[in-house]
């Protein structure tokens, strides 16, 4: 969930310490800062007036600063706060209940303490003094650990291990090869983590500003900019669920070298829980690109190929492959960290929406499946709105699924052996989507008998809904901003608008698409009264409404009459034929131009004019 619509979902007093925070950070940045400074201004030096969209924009002038600040809190407070972060900002926790962030911090804590205790025996048991022994290792690093916590006792002061020494015990811990997950059981051993206080704990983070509480819900969110936050103060470089997708894209061969290099078992495991094991390793996705999955004998050119077939492997389109190991492991995982929107994109709403109806057609347990990897609640309703505010994208949920698994759904779904199916199967419901625009104007008629002509079949209740995902995706193709997050902060369960389309920070298109099975649109008063008031939530956001745009099969004359004489919002007005003209025009061209101010003239808009100056 972005920051923007976490603001917009709790109230001013549930936001205070983030924005006291903000405050801070630009009142001892000073002037020094020229970016934040630019932003101060165009809120005239007001933070706690500020809207939604403007405190989004200081965020991230002073995310840097913000970093900063929250790292030497951090260092100075104890494991529990680090136990809970990890909990926080794994995949699907970023929006849960208290009572449910309570329940998996008592879960972890158990599986926690279960391995210290493990731990503690493995280390207590051995005899040996080989670096190579996996407990030797282990007892250097507790060792070590030992003499972070306590040398503050002797100068008087409280124990506890500071940020500049846990850097060196995570690279202390990388050349051991121990795991993160062994590294925090053995700071259990050495600094014990209260089972209880988790509500404590969340105020302190809230105090931090790295989190919201919704009183009135009982709900934390923690809003996507805070996780990648608190991911860089972790050191960890790639979500949970891009760790999954590389492996994978894994031989069993290379799975096992990850298990080997970690002192792990591999002998009659299977590949379905070597993964399981290798995802609770906790293991940076630089450290398994670079080192852990190579059995050590390959040469570096081996290397290099392995990782350029990884690259091709998760479709990562590219123009530079880069030359070392290095250039080719940063290009994968800076590609992962900034995925979702792009994925998010590459399927509509409704394609979205059939993706998951057809999953689960042919895997019944897709969705305990989503539950169980993400961490969601039993009782939670699953739909692809919750799935985006969770940030769990069309490919996240096939790449939840084994190898085996979606070959057997591709298969079932009668597509193409050749190529890789995950792709294969998200290209089939993005097809669908490109076969409604091609019958666009019949969709806006509700030309239901047209429609199946063509091998559309649909229902005329899901109509007007897929009217408006279709035109949606086609003002994405001609490169407009389609903004769905904005969109969803301005709407309330009374004032819906079907598009907002962002033309920078503060000035916005709203657009509705209206079907009509017989004749031209004629309904003026009714979609007069239903924009004004989308228009007037948009102003009191800090927003300012360009134009209000709607599109329909037709007009009749007095509905472009009223619209081009009404003085109270700007209308423009434009048929579902004319927008597929503009959109054929924008396609045929090499270098297309194409803006949206052609849409803002007011009245009717005439489409050959428009397509003719693309």
């Amino acid at each position: 969930m972005k920051l923007n619509q976490v603001l917009s979902a709790v109230n001013q007093f549930e936001k205070s310490k983030f924005i006291t925070s903000l405050d801070k950070l630009c009142n001892s940045a000073g002037g020094n800062e020229k970016k934040l400074a630019r932003v101060i201004e165009k809120i005239d030096g007001q933070i706690k007036n500020a809207s939604s969209s403007e405190i989004n924009l200081l965020f991230k002038a002073v995310e840097h600063l913000f970093k900063r600040e929250v790292k030497e809190q951090l260092s100075m407070t104890s494991a529990q706060l680090n136990l809970l972060i990890n909990i926080l900002t794994r995949d699907g926790n970023c929006v849960a209940r208290i009572s449910w962030i309570e329940t998996l911090y008592s879960k972890e804590w158990k599986a926690l303490n279960v391995l210290s205790r493990d731990l503690q025996k493995e280390i207590a048991q051995s005899d040996s003094e080989s670096i190579e022994e996996r407990s030797y290792k282990l007892d250097i690093y507790k060792s070590c650990m030992e003499e972070a916590y306590r040398n503050d006792e002797k100068y008087n002061r409280q124990a506890k291990v500071t940020d500049e020494e846990r850097t060196i015990l995570n690279r202390l811990a990388s050349k051991l090869h121990i795991s993160a997950d062994e590294c925090a059981a053995i700071e259990h051993l050495v600094d014990p983590i209260p089972k209880t206080g988790v509500l404590d704990a969340l105020n302190i983070l809230r105090d931090m500003g790295v989190l919201f509480i919704s009183k009135k819900r009982q709900e934390v969110f923690v809003p996507d900019e805070m996780v990648r936050v608190l991911n860089q103060i972790q050191g960890k470089d790639l979500q949970e669920k891009y760790i999954l997708r590389i492996l994978r894209t894994f031989s069993d061969a290379e799975l096992s070298n990850v298990l080997k290099v970690h002192g792990r078992k591999i002998r009659g495991v299977s590949r379905l829980d070597k993964i399981s094991q290798i995802l609770h390793l906790g293991i940076t996705g630089a450290v398994l690109l670079t080192r852990d999955m190579f059995g050590g004998g390959e040469p570096i050119n081996q290397r290099k190929e392995r990782l350029k077939q990884l690259i091709s492997d998760l479709d990562i389109e590219t123009d530079k492959l880069g030359t070392t190991i290095q250039e080719r492991v940063e290009l994968i995982i800076s590609y992962l960290q900034n995925s979702t929107e792009k994925e998010f994109d590459s399927l509509s709403a409704s394609g979205f929406k059939e993706l998951l109806k057809a999953l689960e057609l042919h895997h019944s347990e897709l969705f305990i499946e989503i539950k169980h990897a993400f961490e969601l609640e039993e009782n939670e309703a699953i739909d692809t709105e919750k799935l985006r505010a969770l940030s769990i994208t069309p490919h996240d949920i096939l790449y939840l699924l084994t190898n085996e698994k979606v070959k057997e759904i591709r298969d079932a779904m009668g597509l193409s052996k050749k190529g890789n199916p995950r792709f294969l199967i998200l290209e089939s419901f993005a097809s669908a989507t490109d076969r409604l625009i091609d019958n666009y104007a019949l969709l806006a008629c509700r030309d239901l008998a047209g429609l199946k002509n063509v091998g559309i079949d649909i229902a005329e209740a899901d109509i007007g809904v897929k009217f408006e995902e279709v035109t949606k995706a086609i003002f994405e193709s001609l490169d407009l901003n389609v903004d769905e997050d904005l969109r969803k902060d301005l709407n309330t369960s009374k004032d819906k608008a079907d598009i907002v389309i962002s033309l920078s920070d503060d000035d916005i298109i709203i657009g509705e698409a209206k079907t009509c099975k017989n004749g031209d649109f004629a309904k003026y008063s009714t979609t007069s009264r239903q924009v004004k008031s989308y228009v007037t939530r948009a102003e009191n956001n800090g927003k300012r409404v360009a134009q209000v745009l709607i599109v329909a099969p037709s007009f009749s004359e007095d509905f472009i009459e009223s619209a081009e004489m009404d003085t109270e919002v700007n209308i423009s007005l434009l048929e579902a034929e004319g927008l597929k003209l503009i959109l054929d025009a924008f396609k045929s061209k090499r270098n297309p131009k194409f803006s949206p101010k052609l849409l803002t003239k007011g009245g009717l808009l005439k489409a050959n004019l428009i397509a003719k100056n693309i």
